[in-house]
């Protein structure tokens, strides 16, 4: 048996919140295209059937839950309640005042710190969505260009934390130079600032999976790297108006993060999916707050559009190595 089909048939308990379901589905994907020679694809960060840095083998149990709902069928349940035509002029607003934020510059030596609260489905592989408790999740992304075996380092930590406060590496078999599957502080600078540019350079970057569109792998790329990165506001103001010229991207005038926070937020249809993301801002600094992902599944009993993960950005600093957290690193 390859070690890819023995992936296929471990057993799974829990589902994932959409980052993970991402990453962990790149590790099985990178796994099946080494087993059958397929010549490897550009890589994207945390999205699914790309070539990302790959998390220890102890969590290979995870690896089929992606497949149930990264695998997306038809979705069925009703819109939510939103507006298309304030998205573009929202995600302009989100752009001028990211264009206005301080700019935060990070060495090719540092880490980028970010910890997110995140609730997790915690219900069993066939059956329906039951979010778990709130739990903590660090991550350590290195700025170093590499190429790099291991590109950064995951903690979890409380209830329903999936192998709490463990440091678990984020490691390829191959070494991996910056870019969307590692993407530094350098690399994100050097991307266009213009938004159309930005845009067409997104599409050539973004790798569709099963039904889902070009449009919702971009969309779903961008909510990748504004959530988990730094970058030069000029760039992150970029990447809001690419993403105001994605045909279907809408506003839902209030949506709360896994910390009760209420904001804005922005969703793009997709109807040949059965997933959908939201990114969520807020309503008066425009910030960043954290995203919800919603899930359809009639195979599973999950007829109607349901919430299946959501999380909240409660922290993102520079710090000096893996395992520093900001207050640590200000003490020294």
């Amino acid at each position: 048996m390859s070690e890819a089909e023995e992936l296929l048939s471990t057993p799974a308990e829990w589902d994932l919140p959409p980052e993970r379901h991402r990453h962990f589905k790149d590790v099985l994907m990178q796994q099946i295209d080494h087993d059958t020679a397929v010549t490897p694809r550009r890589s994207r960060f945390w999205r699914p059937a790309v070539l990302v840095p790959l998390v220890s083998a102890a969590l290979t149990g995870a690896l089929l839950v992606t497949l149930s709902v990264d695998g997306r069928g038809p979705a069925t349940g009703p819109a939510p309640s939103a507006t298309a035509a304030g998205a573009s002029v929202t995600l302009n607003r989100i752009a001028t005042a990211a264009m206005a934020s301080d700019t935060v510059r990070v060495r090719d030596d540092q880490f980028v710190y970010v910890r997110t609260l995140v609730r997790e489905n915690t219900g069993t592989f066939t059956g329906p969505v039951r979010l778990g408790a709130p739990h903590t999740e660090e991550r350590w992304t290195s700025q170093d260009p590499g190429p790099l075996r291991v590109t950064g380092w995951i903690r979890a930590s409380g209830k329903d934390a999936i192998m709490p406060d463990q440091m678990i590496p984020i490691e390829s078999p191959d070494p991996r130079p910056a870019g969307v599957d590692h993407p530094t502080y350098r690399w994100l600078a050097s991307l266009p600032t213009d938004p159309d540019a930005l845009l067409a350079r997104l599409r050539k970057e973004a790798r569709p999976v099963e039904d889902e569109s070009r449009d919702q792998a971009v969309f779903s790329l961008i909510g990748d790297l504004i959530g988990g990165t730094v970058m030069p506001p000029a760039n992150a103001a970029a990447f809001y108006q690419a993403a105001a010229k994605l045909p279907g991207v809408r506003e839902i005038p209030d949506a709360v993060d896994a910390a009760g926070r209420h904001g804005i937020a922005i969703t793009l249809d997709d109807t040949g999916f059965a997933t959908r993301d939201e990114w969520i801002f807020d309503k008066e600094t425009l910030a960043l707050l954290g995203s919800r992902f919603y899930l359809t599944d009639p195979d599973r009993g999950i007829t109607t559009e349901t919430l299946a993960g959501t999380s909240a950005v409660m922290e993102t600093a520079v710090v000096g190595g893996k395992g520093e957290v900001p207050a640590r690193a200000a003490a020294r």
